[in-house]
């Protein structure tokens, strides 16, 4: 997922250089919004991936 949001990132930086401003400026609201979904995954999976066994 991350790797999503940093080529979303890239086409919009790359967008934003060529002068296509919707295009880049969607671009990095999708690579923002997954970012975010990301990091939030991310901070789940620390607090309930440690857990040790229920026995």
């Amino acid at each position: 997922m991350l790797s999503y949001a940093v080529t979303f990132f890239i086409i919009a930086i790359i967008a934003g250089i060529l002068g296509f401003g919707g295009i880049a400026g969607s671009a990095a609201w999708i690579a923002h919004v997954l970012f975010v979904v990301f990091l939030v995954l991310f901070i789940l999976s620390l607090i309930f991936g440690r857990r040790p066994p229920v026995a």
